[in-house]
């Protein structure tokens, strides 16, 4: 198979890339390395990808999918399509929403655009967010509540690609899978993360901004079960014509709190801290029902928070020194 990913130097897509090769599959990778976090991260992360066998970068941004000649020499062999780019950041797109409506809104539908002229496609999976349940308050999330009370501009434009998906499926016949990530951690991570940041203002003696204390939790996801899901989930494709979601969490939520003890174990720190108010944009709890998942794949998260942590402490500490 001939797999399409999208923000190849990304977090996830990085360990994705990996993933697929691994498998035995050939990977096109697209990204356009933007300046959002440090670069250089995205940077080492492709320096290694390019020494993988069957794998071909391309450095572009999404909206130029539909250039002419874009990917003109490898497209015929495109089988599927795993599309993680996207404007990250929900607090970012209260300052920069214009950004969020390029690559969220704009960039997805160039490469559903793109993904419909493909020959050979037989899927499309592209990465939405927990984000779109935004205000909803009754726990644990599952796929059929109620989407329309976004917390942030970030959760706007993502549910915005749910609908796109949705009709682009209708209108083409073209298989599409959006999953719902919650709060995706681990090894070569995003530096604009709580855990990431956190880790940095630890070990540079700064101090580490919390909000709301006790009850603020997230249903933290480990990078290696988030891309067995969007493996296991690439070769179940839906019906002709359909579209579906999906959660992939742990469903397990863990306090930030809790974080910073075993960010403060895991680095041998202690964490200085400064207590604030929730942002407006900040929901205070998120917890995923996966039950959907599993019945389709038989999926469950593997890996413990604690295991999780110790993994990336370990990494940050090699990596940053």
């Amino acid at each position: 198979m001939t797999i399409l990913v999208t923000g190849a130097a990304g977090f996830v897509g990085y360990h994705t890339c990996l993933a697929l090769l691994k498998e035995g599959a050939e990977v096109i990778g697209i990204d356009n390395l933007n300046a959002y976090y440090d670069p250089r991260l995205k940077q080492n992360r492709l320096d290694q990808l390019r020494q993988k066998k069957n794998f071909t970068f391309f450095r572009m941004d999404l909206c130029d999918l539909l250039a002419e000649n874009a990917l003109s020499d490898v497209s015929a062999r495109i089988t599927g399509i795993v599309h993680l780019a996207a404007q990250a950041g929900v607090r970012y797109s209260v300052c920069n929403p214009e950004a969020f409506v390029h690559s969220n809104v704009q960039g997805h539908v160039a490469v559903l655009e793109f993904a419909r002229r493909l020959p050979r496609l037989k899927h499309l999976v592209y990465a939405s967010s927990s984000s779109v349940y935004g205000r909803n308050t009754q726990l644990p999330f599952r796929e059929t509540d109620r989407v329309d009370v976004p917390g942030s501009f970030y959760a706007v434009t993502k549910r915005s690609g749910e609908l796109t998906a949705e009709s682009y499926s209708h209108l083409y016949g073209l298989p599409q899978t959006g999953l719902r990530f919650f709060t995706i951690y681990g090894p070569w991570g995003r530096p604009d993360m709580a855990y990431y940041s956190f880790a940095r203002a630890m070990t540079l003696g700064d101090e580490v901004t919390l909000y709301e204390g006790d009850s603020l939790a997230r249903d933290f996801t480990y990078i290696s079960d988030a891309v067995r899901a969007v493996l296991l989930v690439l070769v179940r494709p839906p019906a002709h014509g359909t579209a579906r979601i999906l959660n992939v969490g742990s469903d397990h939520p863990e306090s930030v709190r809790h974080m910073v003890h075993l960010l403060e174990k895991g680095l041998g720190c202690k964490a200085h801290l400064r207590l604030l108010p929730r942002p407006q944009a900040d929901v205070e709890k998120t917890w995923a029902c996966v039950e959907r998942l599993h019945e389709l794949t038989g999926w469950r998260s593997e890996v413990s928070f604690e295991e999780g942590l110790s993994a990336f402490t370990q990494w940050f500490r090699a990596y940053e020194d």
